[in-house]
């Protein structure tokens, strides 16, 4: 073997410039994977509640945080497209590109749906079907039908139909009968007299025979 061939200067300026190539190629991609990662670098996640979810995403963005909106909520106590909640909480340390997932308040609450109660069971019945749906009931009504039977519902101070939906915070109430059924009429009936008066009976006694 001709060592002189093996040791040529070009043959050595070749690996010297494959080393160099290999040392640099690992280099670069520690290098860059140490930016992409941002490692060791942290960044405390502001407290965005409260604002506007426009004004929030652009903080978060001054942050190098990523605002992601993820759900809706209802307070009646804040203006709608405000922040209600996020998540990481405030103060929380991540790195740089996070998402920060908001919840923002809706403009209207959760609704309900009306059963059909009205003029189709009583009141006792119609309070059991109410509140298993998560209704709130309000103070009754009561009008001119049979007793106890509901003659219809109220939301709001209107009257409202099954099938519609209503606020869920929103009281609901019954309007409900308060005169005597055609049976208790008649059974009221017998026992007093067409005046009025009760009717005394006399009842003879029995013939033994």
């Amino acid at each position: 073997m001709n060592l002189k061939k093996i040791f040529a200067p070009v043959v050595c300026a070749n690996i010297l410039a494959m080393c160099l190539f290999v040392v640099l190629v690992i280099a670069g991609f520690w290098y860059g994977t140490k930016v992409y990662t941002r490692h060791g670098e942290v960044i405390q996640v502001p407290d965005v509640t409260r604002m506007h979810h426009s004004n929030a995403a652009l903080l978060l963005e001054q942050h190098e945080l990523i605002a992601v909106v993820s759900d809706s909520g209802y307070n009646r106590n804040l203006a709608p497209g405000r922040v209600l909640m996020q998540q990481p909480h405030p103060g929380a340390e991540v790195k740089a590109g996070r998402k920060v997932y908001l919840t923002i308040n809706s403009t209207s609450g959760p609704t309900l749906t009306i059963p059909d109660i009205a003029d189709n069971c009583d009141v006792y019945e119609a309070e059991i079907r109410l509140r298993t749906m998560g209704f709130k009931i309000g103070p009754k009504e009561y009008a001119e039908g049979d007793k106890d039977w509901v003659l219809g519902v109220k939301c709001r101070g209107r009257e409202v139909r099954a099938g519609e939906r209503v606020p869920a915070d929103a009281p609901i109430v019954l309007i409900v009968g308060n005169s005597l059924s055609e049976d208790e009429k008649w059974a009221e009936d017998s026992l007093s007299g067409a005046d009025g008066v009760e009717v005394e009976y006399e009842f003879e006694p029995e013939t033994e025979w």
